[in-house]
């Protein structure tokens, strides 16, 4: 069996930073999970949060993943998508994952130009995980309709397919079209930049995503025997095995408190357990462990060192 393949999440670590934004230390902490071992990175985004980004109460420890109605509407999200570029230029073999891309909130037409010339900087290295997201806010504030949001990512999923085909490419739908576009360049891969879905339940949408477009899966939580069951059969009806997918499994860790970071060789734990129902890939979040920002090459090491040992 091959070992798990790590995921660094870089969002969400601004306590590791004093609360402020620190791009470039980002971007330090990406090479520096590159040169001790791990196979990915990972950023997430918000444009802009709003009211209801707290509307549950923030989450009491600021180390833990930010949940929807549980964040900080003060958050730093700078722009993912950006951030990856800059990583792809200072490294050179670790994966890049641009998860919860809010793909309705961009033209399909300016996002896949987007998505393309990352992949090509990186050389084939990006995963995209697009989404429709949570926040009612953010859907207003920029003037597009929450409630239309699914069929919106439904058609950016086509009109991309259609892009990394040949030119003209022409398309006509409920919210999107034109007529005999030029795309060019493509992305690296023929097929486009690797997709991965996920998010909360395993609801048609997700599963129909991911039969006909995913490369990997990414849901929240863990799903339950029958939810997994169904994807498999969908899969194989669709004439695709579910082996086919990267699963995407989660490390989190139990906090003693509110002020404190939690036990990383406990929220290691669960790795053995999450790769016999078929998980290869986990992202852990070094704020959930340390609060020193110059000390993530002894994390990603000791990471990777607990891990093998597990191995064994």
């Amino acid at each position: 069996m091959a070992g798990p393949r790590m995921q660094l999440v870089l969002s969400e670590n601004w306590t590791m930073s004093g609360g402020k934004v620190d791009l470039p230390l980002m971007i330090r902490w990406a090479r520096e999970a590159e040169d001790a071992g791990f196979n990915s990175v990972m950023i997430s985004e918000h444009i802009v949060l709003g009211p209801d980004a707290c509307a549950n109460g923030i989450m009491g420890n600021p180390r833990d993943y930010a949940l929807p109605g549980n964040q900080d509407p003060y958050m730093p999200w700078p722009n993912s998508l950006l951030m990856l570029a800059s990583i792809a230029s200072v490294t050179e073999r670790v994966g890049l994952a641009a998860s919860a891309v809010i793909a309705p909130l961009r033209h399909p037409l300016l996002l896949a130009r987007e998505l393309g010339t990352l992949d090509l900087l990186s050389e084939g290295r990006l995963t995209v995980l697009p989404n429709v997201s949570w926040s009612r806010d953010e859907y207003t504030a920029l003037g597009v309709p929450f409630s239309r949001r699914g069929r919106m990512l439904d058609e950016h999923l086509e009109i991309w397919r259609r892009l990394w085909g040949p030119s003209p490419v022409s398309y006509k739908g409920e919210f999107f079209s034109f007529e005999d576009v030029y795309f060019e360049p493509k992305a690296y891969r023929p097929e486009g930049p690797r997709l991965c879905f996920g998010g909360a339940g395993m609801h048609d949408a997700m599963v129909r995503r991911i039969v006909r477009h995913g490369h990997a899966f990414n849901p929240l939580g863990r799903p339950a025997p029958d939810e997994m069951r169904r994807l498999s059969e969908a899969m194989t009806a669709a004439g695709r095995d579910l082996a086919e997918l990267e699963m995407v499994g989660g490390i989190r860790a139990v906090f003693p408190d509110d002020r404190s970071c939690g036990d990383l060789a406990q929220a290691l734990e669960s790795i053995p357990e999450q790769m016999s129902l078929g998980f290869t890939t986990f992202c852990i979040k070094p704020s959930q462990f340390t609060d020193d920002p110059n000390g993530v090459t002894a994390f990603c090491r000791e990471v990777m060192r607990r891990v093998e040992s597990t191995m064994r």
